[in-house]
Order: structure tokens, then C-alpha cells, then sequence
């Protein structure tokens, strides 16, 4: 318990920073347009894309993502799961869930569409060991890392979860290896715990985790009583931990909003003003910082903090 208060701790500290004090994010700085080559079927609700201009593309490292622009606007970011080392395309898989994926997935061959990027926000370092824990359409980003310690011989070892064998996408593209533990719910009856996941975990290695929130904090807080270091990538908003209220005021249209200790600034912007943008809701993309009054910028999908925004 001890160990899980001064994480609380560290993250209450750090939340106070304004930003002023940290580096402007930095925009992307290249738009590709690329074409769908191929849309295909990889698991029930998940289909992958062949993206390409005919030429070749810049180059990226496992664990690295794209934002891909949508005709219609929307903007997502999806972790590159194809081979570094091929240059003529890049490979992304979605899973069916919300209005943007759905759109994804209803793309056809011949569709031109806008990729920022690469980026890596998940880095894959170190030589190992290895063990790689992914939870259903969260092997996209592991399959290259997986891909990399086989070519390089690495000490490493996988699991991966999800519902059922028909849920998880690239099984076929696993290595034939009894490093790789496939552990689908509907043959264990529940989900796995952070502990059952980590059952093996080799001495000094390094955990890349992605998949489901639970599944990262039940890792995480494990990891944490046995002092072991996490490398974690989720697609969902990271949970607001003992958040404190705070008000914010927008130096445009002069509204002053207060913000609850469970909820982010952008969450309570978009009621007030439904037009504002973001994509990521993880700080890192960059689309939701505003400038504020002191100089800095403020990602109001994370940052908290009484503030002066211009908007």
C-alpha cells in the first residue's frame, strides 16, 4: 500500500506543473498522402490496412504509430504492426468500436487518405529479456517487437489475451514457439489477473504491456510490489488518479468553467464547446494543446491545473 500511495504521490506532484515549465509539443511534421491498398479480415471486428503511394515511405521502429486523417475528418492514431524493414507500405489493424473505427472499417481499395507521421510514443529498447503481455487488438504494436527480438535473439516470451482465439488477430503470424503462451478467456473461464500474466517473468526483464485498461493496471500494480519496471501503450484516457477541482477560464469567450477532481479539462470544453479539438486523449498527440496566458501551452486532455486558456 505503501508503494501505491507515493505513486499517487509522484502523479499529484508532477500535475502541478504548469506549462510554462515544459517544452511546447511539437508538431507533426510531415503529411503523407497515401492510398488503401487492401482491406482485410484478421479476427471477428478487426480488419487490417495496406496503406501506400507507390514509393517509399519513411521509415519507423517497432512500437512506433501513425495519426491517419479520415475523409471525413476524424483523426485516430493506429500502432504500425507490419514489417520495419518494408518500406513500399505501412500495415495498421482496427478493431470495430466507435464512430471513427467504423469508418476504418468501411474503407474500400482506391481510398485516399492522410498519414502523420511516424511516431513513437511506445519505444522498444534494450536487449532484453523480454516479456511482451498483449490483450486483444494490443498485439498490434508487440507483433513487431515479437518480430525484432526473433531476428536479433533476443531472450524473449509472449502472452496474449483476449476474449477468444476468434478475437485475436495475427495469431498465424505468431512463431511457432512454446515462448508464445496464447491465453484467450473463453478457455480459462475468467480474464487473467496481473499476477497470472506475469507468472515466469524472467529476472531484469522488461514488460511491454498493451491492451485493455484493467489488464495494464492489474500488470502495473504487480509489477510495482515487486519493483519491476513496465513499458505500457493503452487505448483508452489513462484514469484521473486523486484529482483535485480546479477552475479554468477561456480568454476568448469569457467563460469560466469548473472542472471536478474525477474529470479532465477536456472533458468539460467539449460541453461547453463541442467544436473543440483532440484525438489521442493520452497527451501525446499534440491536437488538444491550447495556448494559455503565461506563455506555455496546456494538453487539456491531461494537464491540470487552474489556467487561463485562449478560447
Amino acid at each position: 500500500m505503501s508503494t501505491l500511495v507515493g505513486v499517487v504521490g509522484v502523479y499529484r506532484r508532477m500535475s502541478q506543473f504548469s506549462g510554462k515549465r515544459r517544452p511546447p509539443v511539437r508538431a507533426v511534421d510531415r503529411n503523407l498522402p497515401l492510398v488503401v491498398e487492401a482491406v482485410e479480415p484478421e479476427a471477428e471486428g478487426v480488419v487490417s490496412l495496406r496503406l501506400a503511394n507507390g514509393s517509399a515511405l519513411p521509415g519507423w521502429r517497432p512500437g512506433a504509430h501513425i495519426d491517419l486523417v479520415l475523409p471525413s475528418g476524424l483523426v485516430r492514431q493506429y500502432s504500425l504492426c507490419g514489417n520495419p524493414s518494408e518500406k513500399d507500405h505501412y500495415r495498421i489493424a482496427v478493431r470495430q468500436l466507435g464512430v471513427a473505427s467504423t469508418e476504418v472499417h468501411a474503407l474500400t481499395p482506391g481510398t485516399r487518405v492522410t498519414v502523420r507521421g511516424p511516431r513513437t510514443a511506445f519505444p522498444f529498447v534494450g536487449e532484453g529479456p523480454f516479456l511482451f503481455i498483449a490483450g486483444g487488438i494490443g498485439i498490434t504494436p508487440i507483433l513487431p517487437m515479437v518480430g525484432r527480438c526473433v531476428e536479433s535473439g533476443a531472450d524473449w516470451r509472449l502472452v496474449y489475451t483476449g476474449r477468444s482465439r476468434a478475437s485475436m488477430p495475427f495469431l498465424d503470424e505468431l512463431p511457432d514457439d512454446d515462448r508464445v503462451r496464447i491465453r484467450p478467456d473463453t478457455e480459462y473461464g475468467i480474464p487473467a489477473s496481473g499476477a497470472e500474466l506475469l507468472e515466469g517473468l524472467p529476472e531484469g526483464a522488461s514488460v511491454y504491456c498493451c491492451g485493455p485498461a484493467p489488464m495494464i493496471t492489474g500488470v502495473r500494480v504487480d509489477l510495482a510490489l515487486t519493483r519491476g519496471a513496465v513499458h505500457f501503450e493503452r487505448f483508452a484516457p489513462p484514469p484521473i488518479v486523486a484529482g483535485e477541482p480546479f477552475r479554468l477560464a477561456l480568454r476568448r469567450s469569457g467563460l469560466v468553467l469548473d472542472v471536478p477532481g474525477d474529470r479532465s479539462a477536456l472533458d468539460v470544453i467539449l460541453e461547453a464547446r463541442p467544436g473543440t479539438p483532440y484525438s489521442c486523449r493520452q497527451g501525446f498527440c499534440g491536437t488538444c494543446a491550447v495556448p494559455a496566458a503565461d506563455g506555455g501551452s496546456v494538453r487539456i486532455c491531461v494537464d491540470r491545473g487552474t489556467a487561463v486558456l485562449d478560447l
